[in-house]
């Protein structure tokens, strides 16, 4: 493995090497391209994160981008893998196939403006773009029109397609969508992802399973007759008891959480319904299923020990994401060229008082003006685009749309991205992601190498299955009952 790594390393080398000699003459247009749409998909960015749709919800959203792709030319189709939301936006000029990743989805519970302070926003769904996907649909749309206008103008034989792919957040949109065979033709994939820096790192992350456990008892006054109830939140809280000391006997790098979504509504009403869910990862997909399963019998245990009946619906399964040196180091080679984030004074005010908010940051503000190295990481979190990497070459970057110091998922995420700092992270994001895409064209050889490197790590003998297996994509997952 290591000298076939190796080979792969020189081969993406060679093809950085080629595309920097050739000086590719197109690098103005593209960059003219992004510059000529800049006010339109800025515009759909502000406007998807005003919607703040949750997952499988997302019906504005995707519409939206949509419309603005079909405007540019491209072809539509939607309501795929059984997801009303899902939809592939296409420009065929012939030749290889690139796809391009877009999502859409927002956040429960984090409704937000763009105040500096925390500020809760009365909107309709109660939720909130704090990861940033209302800037990753947005850009990657922008990106995909300025790599069509190019391969038109340069007659390039190419297609390029953009992927609607709702529900990200605990949906798993990608992995019905790979399911369902609509990545097999394509040859490479690319895709970004909001952040507090600019990085186009080989990076891995971990795999991830979920659950909601349902306990059902029986119902009773607590106070005057609690011997003929069975509590079904006593289920709960013995299941989270057990799984909290289960962790003293899991592989290191394992991360189980839980949240308890259903517990009763009257303390001297005995609950006869309650539900916790679930999320189990660890970066080797067979290890989150044994971890899973372990879960699961602790569920058990605790239906037997509080006389309840257990119940679970697998939610959601995310492989790891599996990195692609050849195609990434191009990803890097054009972030990198490209450079950073300068905040104007306005910008730097606003940040400062963004930053005054957070715990212990460990970058400060300035950082997002550089790129970071070129590394191996791994991230903790998890992601469907981990199932599209084993099935595609895939490659991705970050960019600083956030203030240097956020963390995701919170509301100083959602502040800074509706403010014009996300703005210029998603214009970085778009410009990197056309030029990476035009040297791909522009080099077919590396879309062989690429599958080469693909075919070595998963193994000869790797066959695709799900880890959410062949359940239907839980559309009403993010509704309250």
């Amino acid at each position: 493995m290591g000298k076939k790594k190796n080979l792969f390393q020189r081969k993406s080398i060679s093809a950085l090497v080629l595309i920097l000699l050739t000086n590719n003459i197109f690098s103005d247009d593209i960059l003219n391209s992004i510059e000529n749409h800049k006010v339109k998909f800025e515009n759909v960015a502000l406007e998807i994160w005003e919607y703040a749709e949750l997952g499988y919800q997302e019906d504005q959203s995707s519409n939206l981008l949509a419309k603005s792709l079909q405007d540019e030319g491209f072809v539509i189709n939607k309501g795929l893998g059984g997801i009303p939301t899902a939809f592939i936006a296409e420009f065929n000029n012939g030749g290889p196939i690139i796809g391009i990743l877009g999502e859409f989805d927002a956040l429960p519970g984090l409704a937000q403006t763009t105040s500096p302070f925390k500020e809760i926003k009365n909107n309709e769904t109660g939720a909130g773009h704090a990861c940033g996907h209302h800037l990753f649909g947005a850009a990657s749309a922008w990106a995909a029109v300025a790599i069509k206008e190019w391969l038109v103008e340069n007659n390039v034989p190419g297609t390029i397609r953009f992927y609607g792919t709702p529900a990200e957040e605990g949906g798993s949109g990608k992995v019905y969508m790979v399911r369902e065979g609509l990545f097999n033709d394509v040859d490479v994939v690319l895709h970004w992802h909001p952040d507090d820096s600019n990085s186009a790192n080989s990076r891995t992350s971990n795999s991830n399973k979920s659950a909601k456990f349902t306990f059902r008892g029986i119902s009773a006054h607590a106070a005057g007759s609690p011997e003929q109830g069975r509590s079904a939140l006593d289920g709960v809280e013995a299941m989270n008891h057990m799984v909290n000391m289960m962790r003293e006997h899991i592989p290191q790098e394992s991360r189980i959480h839980y949240v308890i979504t259903k517990g009763g509504l009257a303390p001297n009403v005995v609950p006869d319904i309650a539900e916790v869910y679930y999320y189990v990862r660890h970066p080797e997909m067979s290890i989150v299923e044994d971890l899973f399963m372990r879960v699961v019998n602790t569920a058990n245990g605790a239906a037997l020990g509080t006389d309840t009946q257990m119940s679970y619906e697998v939610m959601h399964g995310n492989f790891s994401l599996l990195p692609n040196d050849t195609l990434q180091k191009i990803v890097h080679n054009n972030l990198n060229n490209l450079g950073g984030i300068k905040y104007d004074d306005k910008e730097n005010e606003y940040a400062s008082e963004i930053y005054s908010t957070f715990i212990e940051p460990d970058i400060k503000i300035g950082s997002q003006e550089n790129v970071r190295p070129f590394k191996t990481s791994h991230g903790y979190g998890s992601t469907d685009v981990g199932d599209v990497s084993w099935n595609v070459p895939t490659a991705g970057l970050r960019t600083a749309t956030w203030v240097p110091g956020t963390a995701s998922h919170s509301w100083q995420a959602v502040a800074s991205g509706g403010t014009s700092i996300g703005l210029k992270g998603a214009e970085l994001a778009a410009k990197t992601l056309a030029k990476s895409a035009t040297d791909i064209f522009s080099n077919p050889s590396i879309i062989e190498d690429s599958k080469n490197e693909l075919k070595s790590r998963v193994g000869e003998d790797f066959e695709y299955k799900p880890l959410l297996g062949d359940r239907k994509p839980p559309l009403d997952y993010r509704k309250v009952n």
